[in-house]
């Protein structure tokens, strides 16, 4: 791979562990087409697997998913519970499956949250067992699920729907409808607190809604729709505000009073953007990108790119093995390295899931291919891999960890293990 519009090259710090497999477990039993979700169901101290299948029989560019089947797992294969049946003939993984896996309750457990023969269940993640079941406020209501704050509670229980591309309902922790909006709120908008008041204002695709859904201002000059949605401490220059980094037609940064800071147009589709301090001989945070420069055929290619907290490109990758559908993630803690990597994978070309530092460099190569999932398992501050397909999934580390070795207490669900979605928002915030 080559740099074009590059600084220099570092050399691979040799330091740096190669992924150790740790486990290895048999998802077989969950069906194919499965995506990974991971939190502590069991409340035993260690994360635990959740595989869901999705509902075939539907376009899912304009019809959103349902649930078919789920199997949870422990990390060591072992079966906690499924519900549902899978099908020989799923729905593929076009669009988000609406699950997350959180403690909406707040009783200190996690519970899977999921839409499933056109109702909103609520389930005990222990046993699967159903706890709670709402009827959904639209038909298409279920195209993902976003946990907010937005009735300013000691901590998120409000639910916000979506259908494909065009409507929100946000739902108190009760389900009574609190708003709607009509709009164009992209894949999976994006909820953070930025005035302080206790209550999430949310991004919704190019429009930035208050609490009490109104909106407040629009990007301006953007086409399609939002494909990603980021929020950080960019450029501490302009401001120590957070500020919102959008992938779409266009990649571009505004500060949260709608003024647009600036713009980067080198790409053809800006599909996949993810904040991180991957240099640092530049300041401020940097936004790994992914241009979808060809798509949709045998002959398709993407390619990975880095601007700086001004948005000048650092540098882009020139590809030259096919692949048009790469997902990029910003993986911090995977070892005691400062700096964060880039995360690559379905990548294509005979390309498996890679770990980039920010001059591109292949820092960690994981030996399967596969979709990837990424958390701290244990709880003991550094972040393990998961690649899987729709029979095996692999268990990386950076160090040895042994599987039964963990902390006897519930780990807490992390807002981007709340907040899962095939198109990776998220926020960073300082260690």
């Amino acid at each position: 791979m080559s740099i074009e519009h590059g600084t220099r090259k570092a050399k691979q710090d040799i330091s740096v562990p190669q992924p150790i497999l740790i486990g290895k477990i048999d998802i077989s039993a969950a069906g194919k087409n499965t995506k990974m979700y991971v939190g502590d169901l069991t409340g035993d101290g260690r994360m635990d697997i959740l595989m869901v299948q999705p509902d075939g029989g539907i376009d899912d560019r304009y019809v959103p998913h349902q649930v078919q089947s789920m199997t949870a797992f422990d990390l060591e294969g072992r079966i906690l519970w499924k519900k549902g049946e899978p099908d020989p003939n799923p729905g593929g993984p076009g669009s988000d499956y609406p699950v997350q896996i959180y403690d909406i309750d707040g009783d200190g457990q996690n519970e899977v949250l999921s839409v499933i023969d056109k109702k909103f269940h609520i389930l005990e993640g222990s046993t699967g067992k159903v706890k709670n079941v709402f009827d959904l406020p639209s038909e298409y209501a279920h195209d993902c699920i976003i946990i907010a704050n937005l009735t300013g509670g000691k901590f998120p229980q409000d639910i916000i729907l979506k259908d494909r591309y065009e409507q929100l309902w946000a739902m108190d922790k009760h389900f009574n409808q609190l708003w709607t909006y009509k709009g164009n709120p992209g894949h999976f908008p994006w909820v953070f607190d930025f005035n302080g008041d206790g209550r999430d204002e949310v991004m919704a695709g190019y429009d930035f809604l208050n609490a009490d859904g109104e909106k407040v201002w629009s990007c301006i000059d953007l086409e399609d729709h939002a494909d990603c949605i980021w929020v950080g401490k960019v450029n501490k220059e302009i401001s120590n505000e957070y500020q919102i980094v959008i992938g779409g037609s266009v990649t571009v940064m505004y500060d949260q009073y709608g003024k647009e800071l600036w713009r980067y147009e080198g790409s053809v589709e800006s599909q996949h953007v993810s904040l991180g301090k991957f240099r640092d001989d530049l300041p401020g945070l940097q936004i790994a990108g992914l241009d979808r420069i060809v798509r949709g055929n045998e002959n398709g290619k993407d390619g990975l790119f880095l601007l700086d907290a001004n948005g000048k490109e650092i540098w882009k990758e020139d590809r030259k093995t096919k692949g048009w559908l790469t997902i990029i993630e910003t993986m911090r803690n995977w070892d005691d390295h400062e700096l964060d990597y880039i995360l690559a994978y379905r990548r294509g070309g005979g390309i498996k899931p890679t770990l980039y530092d920010g001059y591109m460099n292949p820092v960690v190569q994981f030996p399967e291919d596969g979709y990837v999932v990424h958390a701290d398992l244990f709880g003991n501050g550094y972040e393990n891999v998961m690649v899987y397909n729709d029979q095996t999934a692999y268990i990386y580390a950076s160090r040895p960890t042994p599987l039964s070795k963990f902390k006897e207490s519930v780990l807490a669900q992390e807002k981007r293990l709340y907040s899962v979605t095939l198109y990776p928002g998220g926020e960073y915030v300082e260690k």
